[in-house]
Order: structure tokens, then C-alpha cells, then sequence
């Protein structure tokens, strides 16, 4: 098999595949047109964050089995492009999560005692003493903002050294934190205001995007902070300010917006930051572990065996697929309702299986459920890795069958709960493979699920609806489709309308404004949002 290298990889890794008897060809700083003719032969990519794997890329690339990303960030590959062309998109995120941590570490330490800053007046022949004032990080509180793997393990590291740790994520259980000894908070704003130094950990997504701004800054005040993660979740303009407005002790950034940083950045001259050029993964143990990690996926694809980091490669019988296969996207898109309805952190995840579809084997349907639920956290999550995610955060996972359904062929249900409280979506399909949410809890709808939804919850009274469609004309919003449902006659109703856009935050507290509306939620399905 032909292994096209297109960013340098330790010497390792190279050698791994060569000695499986794979050809290694290496063409560094390929793009465009060439970067399709050097991978049109090929049977692997290995890549790391300087490629773009584009759809073009798969369209030349007849050929390919596998793209291996050395590293853990796969922003440059579109996996939706590999999956449809059946190549699997695997990379390697175990050596750079420590490496990473380490990395976080020490910029907690450089930062808060002026390191950089001291040494280089000192090689400036400066013996600046006593210029320097440090702050000790025992007996200090850590803010982590994202308590992922990286979050985890520089949260276990600053907790032995002596810190309190309190941890901002709304997607990983209070038991998990629990048991690396963070105090979990539910708004950032407080986790930042208790914190005296806060560290970032969160993945770049429309939702992280800007996550940290003037007025989360200004919560913590006199701290300092660290990101490590990505650049684009603090906004640097605002960083820049609340360093010059000295708001903050002090930052320590490895990540950046743009990158290289360019020269007339703000960051530059505050003269309280610690900035390295995206160093967090450059150790030679990391790099060495990225290569043969990735080469050794590449080697078990070629061999049809398990890619341990697969993000897009469903394993399921063949001749069993067609069955189970219109289910898996039923049971995503109500793992995705039921966890926007939620209104709390989701603890646990149960999938149900009623009829027909309780005699197959339905672990990539489960898997494509949590996919749903938890796709707002991680933006890699998929039906692989669905699984991990939930065991990494701590949410507990059930499956149950049962061979009877009262009114349709077969049933998915994903229940997420916590604490005593939950929210349950069934969906099925419809003669000609329809898909349909049935039932909200115990509110028995017939929704089509796709694109803007907006689920309001209301008292059984006249009026209702009017005023509901009304608001939403008189906001240039139309209505594609609409069911009403309740539970007993002027009891509570539940109304699902499919939108032909999102509506507004303003519409909505329009909306709950009065006094029959007692909630309201958008949902957005993603697929022509």
C-alpha cells in the first residue's frame, strides 16, 4: 500500500509502516492542484494541522483507505467528505493530551511568577529582584473552563500541588468532576469569579467561539488565565485590554486567532503575557507518540482490523445493516431534541428499543443516540467515539428492549436524565422510510424532524396558538409545520412547529412573556439550519 506523507511526522512512525512493508512517500508543502495529483495514488494520508483534506482531496483520491491526523485536532480534515467517500479519519490524541497538560502547567507557573519576564532582564544584564513579586498557586482556586481530557489532567496535576479546584462544563456529571476533585458549577461567570487562575479547555466551535470576553474577563478580576486549547475562544482584543487595564494579573497564551501571531497584536505589548508560538504538543515524547500511534491505524486499516481512534467508522454485519440503518439517523436526531429540551446537565442517557428493531443488534444505533446528545460538546463526536465520551464524562448509558410496541412497527426512545428529572423523545419511521418524532414525554405529537424547530409548552386555553403564530409572522418567521398536543383538556399542551428559520431571543421572550406560555425552545436540527 502507498502512504503519502504531507506534514513531517517523527522518524518512527515512518519506519513503523515501512517495516509492515507499506511504501512511504513524503511530499511536504503540497497544496492546490499538486497536493491532488501527490495523493491521486494513494492509500493513506498521514497529515497534521498544515494539509486541508477537503472534498476535493477525496474526489482525487480514488483510492484512499484511511486519513491519519498525528495529533488530536482534525479542524483541517472534512470528515463529512471522508464518509462519504468511505475513508476512515483517525488521529491520535493520547500523546499530545499529556504533553498538553504539562505544557498548561508550566505557563500556570511562568505566569504567575513572571518568569519569561525576569529572564529576560536578566540576559539584558538587568538584576531586576525587586521588580518581580510572584503569586504561589497553593491554597489557590483553579478555574477549569472545559474538563475534558486535557481539563482532567491539569485539574489532578494543580490539585496535588495544593489548589481547589472548581470546573465550568455543562456536559460532564457531577460525579465525574466528583471524583477528580473539581467543585462543578453550572455558569461560567461563577467559575471565573471564584478562580484565580482559570485555564481553558474546550474545543474551537460556533458555540466556544468568543466564549471569553470583556465582561467574562472582568469576573476574574486580578486573576490570571491560560489557553492552551485553541485560539479563538478568548477574544484577544478584549485580552489585550483587560491586561493593559491591569483587570488581570496577568495571561499565559499558546493559541492564537491567527497564527503565526502577527507582529502588531495588542498581546505583544502588555508586557503580563506569556506567549509561545502553539508549543503545547511540541515535546519529543509527543511527537514520537503521534507518529507511531497514526501509523499504527493506518497499518490496522490496511489489514481490515479495529482503527482505535476512528471518528467516522460504524463497525456493523452487512447483511444486518439495511434494517438498522433508517434508525440511526431516528435516534440521533432525538438524541439531539431531548438534549436540547434538558434543562440541567445530563447525568445519564437510556435508549429504548420497542417492536421490530428490539431483535437487531442496535449498538451503532445507541452509539448514533448519544452522538446526538452530545454533539453540542465535543465537535468530533460521532457514532465511534459517542460511547467514549459518555464513559470519559462520567454519564451513564442504558439500553433496554422489548419485543411489544402499542402503535408502531418499531420504536426508538432516548431518555436523558439527572437527578430526578428528565426528558424522553420517542421517533419512528412512516411507510416510504419517513421519519417522525411521536411523542415528547408524555405529549403524543407527530413532528417531522428537520431544519428550525420550536417546541413551547402552554396552558390548554384559547388563544394560545394565535398568539404563538402571530408573534411569529409579525417577526417575518413562517410556519412549515405545526402539531398540538395535550395531556387532559385545559391542562398543560405542548406545540411543535417547524420553522423555515431560527427565531430570535427576542421572539422568544416575547413569547414567554404571557402568561399561558410557560416554555418555550428552539431546536435546531442542523440540516438546513
Amino acid at each position: 500500500m502507498l502512504v503519502l506523507v504531507t506534514d513531517p511526522i517523527a522518524d518512527a512512525g515512518l519506519e513503523l509502516l515501512a517495516e509492515a512493508g507499506h511504501e512511504v512517500e513524503t511530499a511536504y508543502d503540497v497544496e492546490g492542484d499538486a497536493l491532488l495529483d501527490a495523493v491521486a495514488d494513494a492509500n493513506a494520508l498521514i497529515v497534521r494541522s498544515g494539509t486541508d483534506v477537503n472534498e476535493a482531496v477525496f474526489e482525487a483520491a480514488e483510492d484512499l483507505v484511511i486519513v491519519g491526523r498525528a495529533g488530536i485536532g482534525v479542524d483541517n480534515i472534512d470528515i463529512d467528505a471522508a464518509t462519504d467517500h468511505g475513508v476512515i479519519v483517525a488521529n491520535a490524541p493520547d500523546p499530545n493530551v499529556r504533553a498538553t497538560a504539562e505544557h498548561t502547567v508550566g505557563m500556570i507557573f511562568a505566569v504567575a511568577r513572571s518568569i519569561p519576564q525576569a529572564h529576560a532582564r536578566l540576559a539584558q544584564g538587568e538584576w531586576a529582584k525587586g521588580e518581580y513579586m510572584g503569586t504561589e498557586v497553593n491554597g489557590k482556586t483553579l478555574g477549569v473552563v472545559g474538563l475534558g481530557r486535557v481539563g482532567q489532567q491539569v485539574a489532578k496535576k494543580l490539585d496535588a500541588l495544593g489548589m481547589d479546584i472548581v470546573a465550568f462544563d455543562p456536559y460532564i456529571s457531577a460525579e465525574r468532576a466528583e471524583q477528580i476533585g473539581a467543585d462543578l458549577v453550572d455558569d461560567l461567570t461563577d467559575c471565573l469569579e471564584r478562580a484565580d487562575v482559570a485555564t481553558v479547555h474546550t474545543p474551537l466551535t460556533p458555540d466556544t467561539e468568543g466564549l471569553i470576553g470583556e465582561t467574562e474577563l472582568a469576573a476574574l478580576e486580578d486573576g490570571f488565565i491560560v489557553n492552551c486549547a485553541r485560539g479563538g475562544i478568548i477574544e484577544e482584543d478584549a485580552l489585550a485590554a483587560a491586561l493593559a487595564d491591569d483587570v488581570l494579573a496577568g495571561a499565559a497564551i499558546d493559541v492564537f486567532e491567527e497564527e503565526p501571531l502577527p507582529a502588531d497584536s495588542p498581546l505583544h505589548d502588555t508586557g503580563k503575557a506569556v506567549l509561545t508560538p502553539h508549543l503545547a504538543a511540541s515535546t519529543h515524547a509527543a511527537q514520537k507518540g503521534v507518529a507511531t500511534l497514526t501509523a499504527e491505524q493506518v497499518v490496522a486499516a490496511f489489514a481490515n482490523e479495529p482503527v482505535l481512534n476512528a471518528l467516522n467508522a460504524p463497525s456493523v454485519d452487512e447483511s444486518a445493516f439495511p434494517r438498522i440503518e433508517p434508525y440511526i439517523e431516528v435516534a440521533d436526531t432525538a438524541g439531539k431534541i431531548a438534549a436540547q429540551l434538558f434543562d440541567g446537565r445530563v447525568e445519564a442517557v437510556e435508549v429504548t428499543y420497542e417492536g421490530d428493531i428490539a431483535d437487531e443488534d442496535v449498538d451503532l444505533v445507541t452509539a448514533s443516540a448519544l452522538k446526538g446528545v452530545f454533539e453540542p460538546l465535543e465537535w468530533q463526536v460521532n457514532a465511534v467515539n459517542a460511547n467514549q465520551v459518555a464513559e470519559d464524562r462520567g454519564v451513564d448509558v442504558t439500553e433496554s428492549k422489548r419485543q411489544q410496541t402499542e402503535d408502531f412497527q418499531s420504536l426508538v426512545r432516548v431518555t436523558v436524565s439527572n437527578n430526578g428529572e428528565s426528558i424522553a423523545v420517542e421517533g419512528t419511521l412512516f411507510a416510504g422510510g419517513d421519519a417522525r418524532i411521536v411523542r415528547i414525554d408524555e405529549h403524543r405529537v407527530d413532528a417531522i424532524p428537520h431544519g428550525h424547530m420550536l417546541v413551547a409548552r402552554n396552558k390548554d386555553e384559547p388563544g394560545v396558538i394565535g398568539f404563538i403564530g402571530t408573534a411569529l409572522g409579525e417577526a417575518g418567521i413562517n410556519i412549515a409545520g405545526m402539531f398540538n398536543a395535550r395531556e387532559t383538556i385545559g391542562g398543560e399542551a405542548m406545540t411543535v412547529y417547524n420553522l423555515d428559520e431560527p427565531p430570535t431571543e427576542e421572539l422568544l421572550d416575547r413569547l414567554i412573556e404571557d402568561s399561558r406560555v410557560t416554555e418555550t425552545r428552539y431546536i435546531s436540527l442542523g440540516d438546513d439550519a
